[in-house]
């Protein structure tokens, strides 16, 4: 059996994917992936998602040039949920994070954690 035909789908053909840094731990991000995705993913090495907004795939770093090289997937107990260990070039989070949990809540408000790596305005700016 292969790891596609093991996964639990949603309703919605998806699974969510937890992406986190191979060598610190890190969670960088967490994104969706379907059938394809993963199929993707597993053929080329690097992350491939389903974007539920633009129903449309998606490569981690197609445009930023940010790619995820993944180095292992682990599934869950349930089989409903993935773990990516990539390692990340430069940052996950489209705002210029390096992950997209870059805010801590602090008991009263939000509160930025960590620097900046890329000038993500620059980047995409039209």
């Amino acid at each position: 059996m292969s790891l596609i035909d093991m996964i639990r789908f949603d309703a919605n053909g998806l699974v969510p994917a937890v992406i986190q840094d191979v060598e610190n731990g890190q969670v960088l991000m967490v994104a969706y992936m379907n059938r394809g995705a993963l199929e993707k993913t597993l053929a080329t090495g690097i992350t491939h998602f389903w974007s539920r907004s633009r129903q449309a795939y998606w490569m981690k770093g197609e445009s930023s040039g940010h790619v995820q090289q993944v180095k292992e997937i682990y599934i869950d107990c349930d089989a409903d949920c993935l773990l990516v260990k990539v390692v990340q070039q430069v940052a996950a989070c489209h705002t210029g994070f390096r992950s997209c949990f870059y805010r801590k809540w602090d008991g009263k408000d939000l509160v930025t954690i960590g620097d900046k790596v890329f000038d993500a305005d620059a980047v995409y700016r039209t």
